[in-house]
């Protein structure tokens, strides 16, 4: 697909010269139409991420409608993951990442596809044995040595994901074995997954969540689990990633199999 995109707006436009008029006549709601103007921008490119939306008072008075035509606006597209809010800082268009999930691929393999700089903050990295729900999964016997590894993904210098990962011990050296890729590593001992199963579900996450990703509680977010397989049919992977909603969108292609 072709990533060209429309020239950047000149910079002597004004907001509203950019987004379009707001017609106080019509019968939708001004909101509304403040924030179908905003998606169409987005959505066009005309906005493009990273692109800083005015203050909501600047903005209100840019457009003659009152702040809060203007918060409900774009309260609602920061719920639909267009916008993003950074603390301190103001209100940005979201840089988001089309996952495609067709695709077997790891973090740090989707994120240089895409020509993003990756790097991982280690929350923990630890050894013990297998809890009974893991025995089940992995199946393997109680006491099975296992090794876990929990981090913030980001790409860019932004956070995208917590990821939490459990591995059976047969299939690392150690620990330290991994360092940016959890699936580099286990490549090297023959133990990459080849085919995987995922669930997927939205969700709002909780304060705990929410200030290790850095967004608001209950802001909307993406959960994923995977169980992935190595090629000797055994599961060598059971991955737990919390994804920002702002930042990720599901990309699958489907095909009529009749």
């Amino acid at each position: 697909m072709s990533d060209l995109r429309p020239p950047p707006a000149p910079a002597t436009l004004s907001f509203s010269e950019i987004i379009g008029p707001i017609d106080k006549q019509r019968g939708a709601p001004l909101y509304m139409q403040l924030q179908r103007s905003l998606r169409d921008a987005i959505q066009t490119q005309v906005l493009t991420p990273d692109d800083m939306i005015p203050p909501e008072r600047d903005l209100a008075a840019e457009l003659g409608v009152s702040r809060i035509t203007v918060r409900n606006a774009i309260e609602g597209l920061v719920a639909e993951g267009l916008l993003t809010r950074k603390r301190g800082a103001g209100t940005f268009v979201a840089a988001r990442v089309k996952k495609d999930f067709s695709r077997l691929t790891s973090f740090s393999e989707d994120m240089a596809a895409r020509g993003r700089k990756t790097h991982s903050q280690w929350l923990s990295k630890s050894e013990g044995v297998v809890t009974p729900e893991e025995a089940l999964s992995f199946g393997l016997s109680p006491g099975t040595r296992v090794y876990r590894f929990r981090r913030l993904r980001y790409a860019d210098g932004l956070i995208m994901a917590l990821e939490h990962s459990t591995v059976p011990g047969h299939c690392l050296p150690s620990l330290d074995a991994v360092d940016a890729s959890l699936y580099a590593a286990l490549e090297t001992t023959g133990h990459r997954p080849v085919r995987a199963l995922q669930r997927l579900r939205a969700l709002a996450f909780d304060a705990e969540h929410a200030g290790l990703l850095g967004v608001e509680p209950g802001a909307p977010g993406l959960f994923i689990e995977r169980r992935g397989f190595a090629a000797d049919g055994r599961t060598c992977e059971l991955t737990q990633s919390w994804y920002r909603g702002d930042a990720y969108d599901v990309v699958a292609e489907l095909n009529d199999v009749r």
